[in-house]
């Protein structure tokens, strides 16, 4: 068990948190994490509104431990799931993709604890004016959506750290002790790991796309779409349509026509290894086997114990 800003704003026994991942993270998920000692979260931005409902109530059949709801804020139907998560008193709320300043101190009038990922020094400061409890900082390593600026974790949070008085949390890359030993020498009190726990059997993933990313190299994935909005993606026969596209100085408009609707869910949840989008982290090519998320997260909490403690005879 860990005692620091992090473990007591969550109500958790340890600081790590499972990313709320599109077409990944349902309420399996999210409840085994929960249930290993950290934080789970459900990802409702690939869910409708009836959908996210059922995923909570499930989550709370399988654990009694806190979890979280993942809510990027360009999603189309917000208010539905802002209603959801106030009426199922989530206790905590990440919010992504946009400003949390319109949210925010709705969700805090009803004692949910709103966290905001962000990939640089600006939008933290404005999360945290915005009145946020937590940061999640998230370097260019990871997988998804992702920061223009291409700011690599190492060199992010520290900056982050430095700039806010609240909790910073590490995202980016990291997918063992060794890495989460790294990232709290940086300043982080936690880190959120999601393409590790795509890699699990609770994970909703496809068994296709899970057995691609445990194929993964080195170079398998490159951040793309910074026109519209930058995703990293495995390199698939989709990727190298719109490497193509760009070849052919293609607008946004034909690029938007390429990626067209659906492409996230035809990949990574519907198993189309070809023409889906296959949103994974850079840390793909360093996971090469699939296994229960309390292992991973038994693992993950070992190894940092052990780094942390060899590091203390220098």
């Amino acid at each position: 068990m860990i005692n620091n800003r992090v473990t007591k704003l969550f109500g958790i026994e340890i600081p790590l948190i499972q990313a709320g991942m599109i077409w990944c993270s349902g309420w399996e998920l999210a409840s085994a994490v929960s249930n290993a000692g950290g934080l789970g979260i459900i990802g409702a931005g690939s869910m409708y509104p009836e959908v996210l409902k059922e995923q909570i109530k499930k989550c709370k059949a399988a654990t009694n431990k806190p979890f979280a709801v993942n809510l990027p804020l360009l999603y189309p139907s917000i208010e539905a799931h802002v209603q959801t998560i106030i009426e199922e008193k989530i206790p905590i709320v990440f919010t992504s993709a946009g400003s949390p300043k319109k949210w925010t101190s709705l969700f805090k009038q009803h004692g949910i604890k709103v966290v905001h990922v962000v990939s640089n020094v600006i939008f933290a400061k404005k999360s945290e004016a915005a009145g946020v409890d937590a940061i999640v900082a998230e370097g260019f390593e990871a997988g998804g959506h992702n920061g223009r600026e291409e700011t690599t974790t190492m060199c992010l949070i520290p900056v982050v750290a430095e700039s806010v008085s609240i909790p910073v949390i590490a995202a980016g890359g990291i997918g063992s002790g060794k890495a989460m030993a790294a990232a709290f020498a940086l300043g982080a009190e936690g880190v959120q790991i999601g393409s590790r726990f795509v890699v699990t059997p609770e994970s909703s993933a496809h068994i296709n796309f899970k057995n691609a990313i445990v194929a993964a190299n080195e170079g398998s994935t490159e951040l793309t779409l910074k026109e519209l909005t930058p995703v990293r993606l495995m390199k698939n026969k989709f990727y190298h349509q719109i490497q193509d596209a760009y070849s052919n100085n293609a607008s946004d408009d034909e690029l938007k026509e390429i990626l067209g609707r659906a492409r996230a869910k035809m990949g990574m949840f519907e198993g189309d290894l070809d023409e889906g989008e296959l949103e994974i982290g850079q840390i793909s090519s360093a996971i090469s086997d699939i296994k229960p998320a309390h292992l991973i997260v038994d693992e993950i909490m070992q190894e940092f114990h052990l780094t942390i403690s060899q590091l203390q005879k220098y």
